[in-house]
């Protein structure tokens, strides 16, 4: 008779289990495939998009890999301006794609148009939708914590980072993990969606790690929108295949033509800083106490109008504590979150090239933060 009941509960357990794992693979919107010697895969239960090679062959990758994908996310931009009231606005818009197009760096040029090639989707889509940051004004929130390695429990700074973002209910299911591995230039991972081939959050094999927020208001009277300069999600790529430092990513940024007006947080194993940014101006703005902050206003003395925030106030009481670990920084991350803005939570530390990211349903930061090791993944 026990061996009976103990055969059943161990059948209960074993379909249960069988149930749990069919779940997760349905919710599993990416399909694992190796195509041109790129490799789409789950790691650690997260979607990881593993590319290399010159443009074109990444562009090829990425093409054939995320082509289901980016279809099906295809019609975003157009649903984003039809929800925000400016779907009259659609052609200005793809006209100032057009006027940026002339400034993207020849390699992305290049990637881009063979990726679209494969996907076999528009062009013209393809440059909205990566330029849409630089014209759309409204979409991004976001929050940054660095804290130095002086006050953090792992004996490196932690940069923690959520991403806040419209998703209409449909981004949140389809946040990637982007490794790339160009020819010649510094390996990285860039933290997205598919279709995306810029960078708005990301690391590299030197540790140097960035995450961008957009800004409103600027003292200095900058435009809003410089049609001559960089689209920045490629601009701040370029930082990551280039540049090794905090130092030589401030002084490209200084020499690099740009569109709008934001911040943006960098941190490499030595620490981090904020960028405060416009097409006029470059302001560089350190921590206090080991911390550094950021949210969407600026705050120093040159480019500061309006800075309250109040999840500025949570994450600068980070400085209270007498050091900070994932636990802790996950929490102040999760303080401020924004509820089904907030899509990604994410983790950097620099020194140990490691990636701690939650995704999936809102408030990322309500979820558990996965660990992705990048190290062995930069390496061919």
């Amino acid at each position: 008779m026990r061996r009976s009941r103990y055969d059943i509960v161990r059948l209960i357990l074993l379909f249960l289990l069988a149930v749990s794992t069919a779940r997760a693979e349905e919710a599993r919107v990416f399909v694992e495939r190796r195509s041109d010697g790129g490799e789409l895969k789950y790691i650690n239960d997260l979607p990881v998009l593993i590319v290399s090679g010159t443009p074109a062959e990444i562009g090829r990758q990425k093409g054939v890999l995320t082509a289901a994908a980016v279809k099906k996310i295809a019609d975003y931009p157009r649903r984003l301006l039809e929800r925000s009231g400016r779907k009259d606005r659609l052609e200005m818009y793809r006209r100032m794609c057009d006027s940026l197009a002339a400034q993207l760096p020849d390699d992305h040029r290049e990637e881009l148009l063979a990726a679209s090639e494969r996907m076999g989707i528009d062009r013209d889509l393809g440059l909205l939708a990566n330029m849409l940051p630089d014209i759309y004004r409204g979409g991004f929130a976001c929050s940054s914590l660095i804290v130095d390695a002086k006050h953090s429990k792992t004996d490196g700074p932690l940069f923690g980072r959520n991403l806040d973002f419209y998703t209409l209910g449909i981004l949140d299911k389809y946040s990637l993990a982007t490794v790339h591995r160009p020819k010649g230039k510094h390996a990285f991972v860039s933290i997205g969606f598919p279709g995306l081939f810029g960078c708005v959050s990301g690391m590299n094999d030197a540790g140097l790690a960035l995450a961008v927020h957009e800004v409103f208001l600027s003292r200095d009277g900058a435009t809003m929108f410089n049609p001559k300069g960089v689209p920045y999600t490629f601009s701040f790529r370029r930082v990551l295949e280039e540049c090794t430092s905090v130092e030589e990513a401030e002084k490209m940024l200084r020499a690099t033509e740009r569109t709008t007006i934001l911040s943006l947080a960098l941190c490499d194993p030595e620490g981090g800083i904020v960028l405060e940014m416009t097409p006029k101006t470059v302001v560089a703005r350190r921590g206090i106490d080991g911390i550094c902050a950021c949210t969407n206003h600026f705050r120093s003395d040159e480019l500061a109008v309006f800075a309250w925030c109040s999840r500025y106030r949570k994450l600068i009481h980070s400085r209270t504590f007498d050091q900070l670990g994932i636990p802790e920084v996950a929490e102040k991350l999760h303080q401020v979150h924004l509820g089904r803005l907030t899509v990604q939570t994410m983790i950097f530390e620099p020194a140990e090239l490691k990636l701690h990211l939650a995704i999936g349903s809102c408030p990322s930061s309500a979820l558990p933060l996965k660990l992705l090791e990048l190290k062995p993944l930069f390496t061919p």
